[in-house]
């Protein structure tokens, strides 16, 4: 059952936000209201997902001992996964675990902890099958020479993984690390975007960037700002 809620919801959510931007402007005619209750809802949807990935990551990861060659292989985990936080690691030796903590730029904060524990052997795992990764080239409707080589997930269709890339777009700049690169003089733009957002915030959509592929190039639909 958790396999199969795993893979779908990133879907799921995909699925309620396209229906939420088709009927807030009926509920909801003042766009201003409407845009509002969209990032609310969207950012809600953004921040669940991160804490169930920490949740899991604290679950998962690999603590057979507490050297500091471990801890930096846990700190280099969780900077693929929440790149562009701050991250504590705070070991217990007393008590064998170790305090996680990892604060975004937007001001959310993880906390948790890890049991030291012995690592599985493989044959002793039954571990979820990954999806595998399909091309998804994009470019800009402005631009069609210009092509981003980018990768979906294989259970994502063209269309939902444009929805999500524009999802995590719309997070990024929405962030308090927009502040930070507009007072940089960093251009509020699709290629800023996708050369500045940490590769875990992709992750969690189902994406991933520099992806070598010869497939037909996606005219990617963004959403307005």
């Amino acid at each position: 059952m958790s396999k199969t809620t795993s893979k779908t919801k990133p879907n799921e959510e995909a699925a309620l936000l396209a229906l939420l931007k088709k009927v807030l402007p009926k509920a909801a005619p003042d766009p201003v209201l409407a845009g509002r209750i969209y990032q609310a809802v969207e950012h809600e949807l953004q921040a669940n997902s991160r804490a169930a990935a920490f949740v899991k990551f604290c679950d998962r990861v690999e603590l057979p001992d507490l050297d500091a060659k471990t801890l930096d292989d846990v700190r280099l985990q969780l900077a693929a996964s929440f790149g562009g936080g701050d991250i504590t690691l705070k070991p217990n030796r007393k008590e064998k675990s170790l305090a996680v903590e990892v604060a975004l730029p937007d001001g959310t904060q993880f906390q948790g902890q890890v049991k030291v524990r012995p690592v599985v052997k493989e044959e002793d795992e039954n571990p979820e099958v990954p999806l595998k990764f399909a091309p998804f080239p994009v470019s800009l409707p402005g631009d069609p020479e210009l092509v981003w080589l980018l990768a979906k997930r294989e259970d994502l269709s063209a269309n939902e993984a444009g929805m999500a890339l524009a999802k995590s777009e719309e997070g990024f700049w929405d962030s308090k690390l927009e502040q930070k690169l507009l007072r940089d003089r960093v251009e509020r733009s699709f290629p800023e975007f996708i050369a500045r957002t940490p590769a875990g915030v992709l992750g969690e959509e189902g994406l991933k960037r520099h992806y070598m592929t010869d497939e037909p190039v996606n005219i990617l639909r963004r959403l307005k700002f």
